[in-house]
């Protein structure tokens, strides 16, 4: 696992939100965010140039 706490996130997002899960549900939360986490980790890791310049905001 990495180093979130899926299952607290899960719990949190319950509450905020209003829901109730039941066990079953839970469990595949806590398996979708673990794979997403995952997919997600080598972008997250990609070194970025601190002078970068950040994109600017469309205006329409």
């Amino acid at each position: 696992m990495n180093q979130h706490d899926w299952a607290s996130y899960i719990g949190h997002m319950e509450q905020i939100l209003q829901l109730e899960l039941d066990e079953a549900r839970r469990a595949e939360l806590l398996t979708q965010l673990a794979r997403i986490a995952e997919m997600a980790a080598p972008l997250m890791a990609f070194p970025l140039d601190d002078r970068l310049e950040v994109a600017g905001v469309y205006q329409a």
